[in-house]
């Protein structure tokens, strides 16, 4: 039998998955009033110092919660699943949003008025103290033009602190922090002091050495309560518990674990510290498996019991949360944290790394049935097949884990950059799909969303934007007469916006480095103790800086339908095409036709009526008589500013044409071809810029849920698509133009240059429960993977749902509180996205085997 079934939760897994699942997510102020009193005590003293001792303030007097049932604690907030603010950021986003953010389209969270109060009392110290003022003051006026008109967005870490990072979990777990407190000790006392720059590495290893005091100090304060629970409680059995919890957190995280208790409680303050430390998103625990099976391998727990601890932890990731300002909330929609925790895979000899922990870590996705962690697993040549239909089984659960990547492109694709054998070998997957070699990159993945769609369009609009000049004059769609033309303009403006998005991301890399370096992490970072320097100074080994792109399957098919329908068939020209995209081929938005003419002048067929209810159930969720007219009424007469508004069927004819155009994602070469041109454009244009710490850009391409918000700001395109609608996710095809079976979509995915998209690639495909069902359809579904991998594809994630499903949940959101979702790189619960990206995903092709 390949089916291996999952054994039930705990008891007590259930009740604290439960908990997770009952909070309303709110904004707490105790840290943001912390860090505000202890800046206003450190004024004058050098930043990393300020840094230290904000974080000591910070770990002495955040509020200290044991929950109910918890065997490892640990939490940022009081209330489960809600957030602090860090205003030393950005924060005057979050006063705007006080009386919206309760009930706005995505990620709402609840801000009591008391809340309220103590936030806007503590953001009075910050205006023009903050790293996204900073950067801010860095940008030219023509970087943030192309920001403010969609091209891309740096919002990431404008508003928030960097994350997407692996820490040296193994060091802590075997030294503890008396371990890196005796390395910085004996660097500090190696110095030269008539090295100049001894100056500044001295402050660092001084901010390293108050931060780890303090980080001690705040697991002994868990100590202590878990001591004063265990007094008042009558149950002796959660006595016993308490009572051990607290030996736990005397002896970890500042020595090293001696079982897997131990090990599961040190792992779990290292992963709230460094989010508390900084705000930013992405912690990612790395390859777990790889660091907690030394504890679990020598201690003869009941295997029970020790798959208890891992749930525990798996529950734990969940509580984790962060608000966002309402535009980032939609692209990040789904209260995502993109805590990737990765198994599988090959150790440093190239030899396969599968060990017991790799399959717990399933089983407890089975369990725990939430969003987080971001599971990933890691497959090459060599990995067991058990492992392989393993994972499948966990994928057909349908909470759309694991994300599968593929060793043999990824470890080249790291080793290309520079990344020695050994780490690459090593390397763990952050936050969406980033790649890195663990806990020895800082590399700002994330930090940046490119919209290459919009390139395109503004490429078709001689260099405009929204009738203004944006980018540079590349011609006249109508001059542009030939696709090598067409193509030289691309080329072009890409050169243009990439190279603003270059000096975007740098202006904030700046602000980082000088107004918010992070000792306490940098410091389980290689080689920032060696180097004397943060992370955000250059510290680590290996420095990158890595902004994705979306759009590319909407380019290159708007590229080749030029090709196919003007060049080659002749069946439009360049001046019809730029009429019908300037006309958004007839309609006024995504949904509504332009040329309606009055509604006394002509019966409205059932098509335009469904298409203005579909339009006012999107915005509104509800529909009433009155609306649905004035609705049908809005543009009576015959004037609607169409250039063809005489013969309005012409644009129907140029947008049926286009619409039924070959697609990428059937692999068909003449299509795929054009995709990967746009996608190749793209990587060659970033791969020419550096960052301040001294590492290279690389290009991702991945949306996160931006194709969603960012298509927004696209007009009408060449492949047929109207202007607003989301653009394709990551390298995926186009939602339902990939019609010739998973194998031929994951073929022409496969065609792209994954390994230069080095920062990760993104591709989702969506089963019927029924296709991968049985025994037969396990073997399947585990053929569909290696066939991917086989012809160099990079990563691969699925959804098991039928569309029914979900349109039933959209419809009935009440009745379906656990159904979980791929979203992009993370999961989440359906019915907390925001109805456009519910869309999204239910229009994502279906595919049977």
């Amino acid at each position: 039998m390949l089916e291996r079934g999952f054994s039930k939760p705990t008891e007590r897994i259930e009740k604290l998955r439960q908990v997770i699942i009952d909070a309303v997510p709110q904004v707490e102020s105790e840290r943001a009033v912390l860090i505000t009193q202890s800046y206003k005590e450190t004024e004058g003293q050098p930043t990393i110092i300020r840094r230290a001792k904000a974080v000591e303030k910070i770990f002495n007097e955040l509020p200290i919660t044991i929950r109910d049932n918890e065997l490892v604690v640990g939490s940022i907030t009081v209330n489960p699943r809600s957030t602090e603010i860090c205003p030393e950021f950005s924060y005057d986003w979050v006063e705007k949003e006080f009386h919206t953010m309760h009930n706005r389209m995505a990620d709402p969270f609840e801000i009591s008025e008391k809340v309220q109060h103590e936030l806007h009392d503590a953001f009075l110290y910050w205006d023009g103290k903050t790293t996204s003022a900073l950067a801010d003051s860095y940008m030219e006026p023509d970087t943030k033009a192309c920001i403010s008109n969609g091209v891309f967005t740096v919002g990431n870490y404008f508003y928030g602190g960097v994350g997407h990072v692996n820490v040296d979990y193994g060091k802590i777990l075997k030294k503890g922090f008396r371990g890196i407190l005796e390395e910085t000790i004996t660097a500090l006392n190696a110095l030269d002091e008539d090295n100049p720059s001894s100056i500044k590495k001295k402050q660092f290893y001084n901010a390293v050495i108050i931060s780890y005091n303090a980080a001690i100090r705040f697991a002994h304060r868990y100590a202590d309560k878990a001591r004063e629970l265990a007094l008042k409680t009558s149950c002796p059995t959660r006595k016993a518990e308490l009572e051990q919890i607290a030996a736990n957190c005397d002896r970890v995280p500042e020595f090293g674990a001696r079982n897997f208790w131990e090990a599961c409680q040190s792992f779990w303050f290292i992963q709230i510290m460094v989010q508390i430390e900084s705000n930013g998103h992405s912690i990612s625990p790395g390859r777990f498996d790889q660091y907690m099976y030394p504890y679990l391998k020598d201690d003869p727990i009941d295997r029970v019991k020790a798959q208890e601890l891992v749930d525990c932890i798996w529950v734990k990731l969940n509580d984790i949360n962060k608000t966002r300002d309402e535009v980032s909330a939609q692209a990040f929609a789904g209260y995502a944290v993109f805590q990737n925790l990765c198994v599988g895979g090959q150790d440093e000899e190239g030899k396969d790394a599968t060990n017991e922990v790799s399959y717990m870590c399933m089983e407890a996705v089975a369990h725990v049935r939430l969003p987080a962690p971001s599971f990933s697993v890691r497959v090459h040549q060599n990995s067991p097949m058990e492992f392989l239909y393993r994972a499948c089984e966990v994928s057909r659960l349908g909470y759309g884990v694991p994300a599968f990547y593929n060793d043999e492109v990824i470890i080249l694709a790291l080793v290309s950059r520079g990344v020695a054998l050994k780490d690459a070998r090593d390397y763990s997957i952050i936050g969406c799909v980033e790649p890195q070699a663990g806990h020895r990159t800082e590399g700002w993945h994330d930090a940046a969303f490119f919209n290459i769609a919009k390139v395109l369009e503004i490429t078709l609009n001689n260099g405009r934007c929204k009738g203004k000049q944006l980018g540079p004059k590349t011609g006249e769609l109508e001059e542009l007469d030939s696709m090598e033309k067409i193509l030289a303009a691309y080329q072009k403006q890409m050169e243009y916006f990439v190279r603003h998005l270059a000096k975007a991301d740098n202006a904030v890399d700046y602000a980082h480095m000088e107004r918010a370096p992070l000792p306490f992490m940098s410091a389980m970072v290689d080689d920032c103790i060696k180097r004397g320097k943060s992370c955000q100074e250059g510290g680590a080994i290996y420095n990158f800086t890595g902004p994705q792109a979306f759009g590319i399957a909407d380019a290159g098919d708007s590229l080749y339908a030029i090709q196919k329908n003007v060049f080659e068939d002749k069946r439009i020209t360049l001046k019809e095409l730029r009429d019908a995209l300037e006309a958004n081929f007839g309609y006024s938005d995504a949904a509504a036709p332009i040329c309606t003419p009055s509604i006394s002048e002509a019966t409205l067929d059932e098509a335009q009526i469904y298409e203005a209810v579909k339009k006012i159930l999107s915005s509104t969720g509800s529909i009433d008589i009155a609306t649905l007219e004035s609705h049908l009424k809005q543009g009576a007469g015959t004037s609607c500013g169409c250039k063809s508004q005489s013969d309005p069927s012409k644009y129907a004819t140029i947008h049926n044409i286009l619409k039924n155009t070959d697609s990428f994602g059937n692999d068909l070469e003449e299509v795929d071809e054009f995709a990967y041109r746009c996608g190749k454009i793209y990587c060659n244009e970033v791969d020419k810029y550096m960052n301040p710490r001294g590492g290279q850009f690389q290009a991702g391409i991945y949306p996160v849920s931006a194709n969603v918000l960012f298509g927004k700001d696209v007009a009408a395109l060449p492949d047929g698509r109207l202007a607003t609608e989301p653009l394709a996710d990551g390298v995926s095809p186009r939602q339902g133009n990939d019609v010739n079976g998973p194998t031929a979509a994951s073929n022409s995915v496969a065609k792209l240059d994954h390994a230069q998209a080095s920062n990760g690639t993104l591709y989702n495909q969506k089963f019927t429960p029924a296709a991968v069902s049985g025994e037969q359809g396990l073997k399947n579904f585990v053929s569909i993977i290696k066939s991917f991998f086989d012809k160099k594809g990079s990563h691969v994630q699925f959804n098991v749902v039928d569309k029914q499903t979900l349109i039933n949940a959209q419809e009935h959101p009440e009745d379906n509180q656990d159904l979980i979702v791929r979203v992009a790189g993370y999961s989440a619960h359906f019915v907390t996205l925001a109805k456009e990206v519910q869309d999204d995903i239910i229009n994502r092709t279906e595919h049977d085997m």
